[in-house]
């Protein structure tokens, strides 16, 4: 009997009556072929070394030979194992575009934007020659392979992000081989100049965070500039288990937790604050597999931050508006005996901890370009899009304001994730998805924005012919002639 038929999946796309479209499925890399893709990029010499730096970016290689005792000293962490499951049919279709191809059908899935499982942690690699030939031959394996399959499945490239001008060169050879969208890096690990210097053993373990928006160590406006010129809507996916809190030597659920949320929010409100959603409004962001959870959140801190610590309201805290005389006054009628005597000097004391802030620095939503609570409103409700797995509750939190300023939705769509541990049964994907209905969780409007409106508006931010040529390209041109 066909699969396709009687695959609960199957059987719920049916009856929706609109497309639906996975916007973080992955595919999973045969290494060998991989590796001849990146001796013809790079040569031999990159091909021998691929297995150690590749392992080292993620994890010290040599975690399962340490005993626990030196796991313990060495604050080893545990890295993830067994990430996909052990179904030889699904593993084969992350693994075989043709395979993926065939059963979209039968996984209730009309389109899917086929993101890399290596390219995780290529774009993390610190060697600049390997990183990057990693990332070209990574993207021409994808266009190769996916090239036939365009109607149904297209690729993403992999860029990273460590110099404005490495990612603006792989962006623009990606567009190239025809690739659409693009797997933005959300950080690099930078090196903190004076640890490199006095304590090199310590400098793999110390490092700042670039985000590209804050604070970054160079300018990345013209890597933004040319993701519009070439209609590319950036869509962030790293990891965020190696940092922070995320670092048990035992334990890879306590990492992976939270992991893509925090890098999300981690990039997010750093182009936030760093104001590229204002210089760039034509640009939408895509942030991928954290939820809507964090995003929520964020949304409501932002707004309260504003709200207490504006240019203006920030000078409510001002040190200079306390009245001394009147403080030590206070502090004689109602403090202890023992202040009593030293009124003047303990008022005197009581101040900001930084004094003497620099007054070009009192303003700190400058650099944002926000002007107004409604300023964020509107970038996160029309500028940011939150991938979220049909499997997560919590979903509902961009669908429901629950009380939040402005009633505001935000816009979440939809990653079904197969190809990884996430999903033991590709059949079940859109199941998944669907009880989030079934449960008073989401309505079928709101399923219809989550996993067809929502993501045609996104990928067609930038470039309306996203999905020109596609299974899907009637039903998009009929949701855009009812806008």
């Amino acid at each position: 009997m066909d699969a396709k038929k009687t695959s609960q999946s199957a059987k719920i796309r049916a009856r929706l009556g609109h497309p639906v479209i996975d916007s973080d499925g992955h595919s999973i890399e045969s290494v060998p072929v991989f590796l001849d893709y990146l001796k013809a990029v790079g040569g031999g010499g990159l091909v021998e070394n691929f297995r150690t730096v590749f392992y080292d970016t993620i994890i010290d290689p040599r975690w399962a030979s340490f005993s626990n005792e030196e796991r313990r000293y060495r604050r080893g962490m545990k890295p993830v194992w067994w990430a996909n499951a052990a179904n030889t049919r699904d593993l084969a279709t992350a693994v075989l575009p043709k395979l993926m191809h065939e059963r979209l059908g039968e996984l209730g899935l009309d389109f899917s934007v086929v993101y890399p499982t290596i390219g995780l942690a290529t774009i993390a690699i610190e060697d600049a020659e390997m990183r990057q030939a990693c990332a070209r031959a990574l993207n021409t394996m994808k266009a190769d392979l996916f090239c036939e399959f365009a109607d149904r499945l297209t690729p993403a490239a992999t860029i990273p992000m460590h110099t404005p001008a490495e990612a603006i060169a792989e962006l623009e050879f990606a567009v190239k081989l025809g690739l659409k969208t693009a797997m933005v890096a959300s950080y690099v690990r930078r090196p903190i100049p004076r640890v490199v210097r006095e304590f090199p053993e310590a400098a793999r373990y110390t490092y700042w965070m670039d985000t590209f928006g804050l604070d970054s160590e160079y300018d990345y406006d013209p890597f933004w500039a040319k993701c519009v010129e070439l209609k590319i809507s950036p869509t962030f996916h790293s990891v965020g288990y190696g940092w922070g809190s995320r670092r048990s030597i035992s334990n890879y659920i306590y990492n992976h937790i939270g992991n893509f949320a925090a890098s999300a929010e981690a990039v997010c409100k750093s182009l936030f604050m760093g104001g590229v959603p204002v210089r760039f409004p034509r640009l939408r962001f895509g942030f991928l597999e954290g939820g809507a959870a964090w995003a929520r959140l964020l949304y409501c801190e932002l707004i309260s931050h504003w709200e207490k610590r504006n240019g203006k309201a920030v000078q409510n805290y001002n040190p200079a508006n306390i009245d001394r005389t009147m403080m030590a006054d206070l502090i004689r009628r109602y403090g202890a005996k023992s202040m009593a005597s030293d009124a003047e000097r303990i008022a005197a004391s009581i101040d900001s901890i930084v004094a003497n802030t620099d007054p070009s620095q009192i303003d700190e939503w400058v650099q944002s370009g926000v002007r107004s609570a409604e300023d964020i409103r509107d970038i996160f409700t029309e500028r940011f899009y939150f991938g979220c797995e049909g499997d997560d509750p919590l979903t509902m939190m961009a669908f429901r304001p629950m009380g939040t300023r402005f009633n505001s939705r935000l816009r979440a769509f939809y990653g079904s994730d197969i190809g990884h541990w996430d999903v033991p049964d590709m059949r079940l994907i859109l199941d998944e998805a669907y009880e989030l209905v079934e449960h008073g969780l989401m309505t079928p409007d709101e399923l219809r924005d989550f996993v067809f409106t929502t993501p045609v508006q996104f990928w067609t931010s930038t470039n309306p012919d996203f999905f020109k040529g596609t299974a899907v390209e009637a039903e998009v041109n009929r949701l855009a002639k009812a806008a």
